[in-house]
């Protein structure tokens, strides 16, 4: 497996942030359990070494933040794992650049560090948007595979509600075509009592959440 140091990479509008390759999950559907396909252009994502503040920032700069639009903590793994640098990086962009900050996430971060770390979004994260995946905890287990296993669905919906109350943007997401019509409206209802916005989004590889 081929691994470099892509920081930051674009897409769209965006400039996407790659902070870590650890993950607590193992989605069926992720392109890190795929065998080499049409993804192969971007397994550089694999990272040699976790960046550090220091090398963040330089790839920040050297990409030219002020030329798009949102900054987004995104990348093959989950930023959360990486929270001292996430939230350093944070404040780093909001001191120096105009632009939004979104963090895409599996919303296990209270579990991955111990804590609950939503009160240390506030100021500094403009949107968080979370994998959900299914209304039903037994679906969401079986199709992103925690290592928390039944811990992890509660968990999400705990940090949900949690982040929105210091996140200006909370949204959920599910994939469309992945789960029924009927299940698409269990999450609706749910987003709904958590008070935070639910997207069924297309399939984008390197856009998870």
């Amino acid at each position: 497996m081929k691994k470099s140091m892509t920081v930051v990479y674009p897409v769209g509008s965006g400039l996407y942030v790659n902070l870590t390759n650890k993950c607590p999950c193992n989605c069926t559907f992720c392109i890190r359990q795929s065998a080499k396909n049409e993804f192969d252009h971007i397994e550089t994502l694999w990272l040699e070494h976790e960046p550090s503040f220091e090398e963040v920032v330089q790839a920040l700069e050297n990409a030219g933040v002020p030329s798009y639009k949102e900054v987004v903590f995104c990348g093959y793994g989950e930023p959360t794992e990486a929270l001292d640098v996430l939230l350093r990086t944070a404040d780093f962009i909001k001191s120096n650049y105009d632009v939004p900050v979104r963090i895409n996430t599996n919303g296990l971060g209270n579990l991955i560090n111990g804590r609950d770390i939503t009160p240390l979004l506030k100021g500094r994260i403009d949107v968080v948007s979370i994998s959900l995946n299914s209304s039903r905890p037994e679906i969401y287990e079986k199709t992103v595979r925690p290592v928390f296993r039944e811990k992890a669905f509660p968990a999400l919906l705990d940090f949900a509600k949690k982040a929105a109350a210091v996140v200006p943007s909370v949204i959920l997401t599910t994939v469309s075509t992945t789960i029924t019509p009927e299940d698409e409206d269990e999450c609706r209802r749910l987003c709904r009592s958590l008070g935070v916005t639910y997207r069924i989004r297309e399939y984008e590889p390197l856009t998870t959440s």
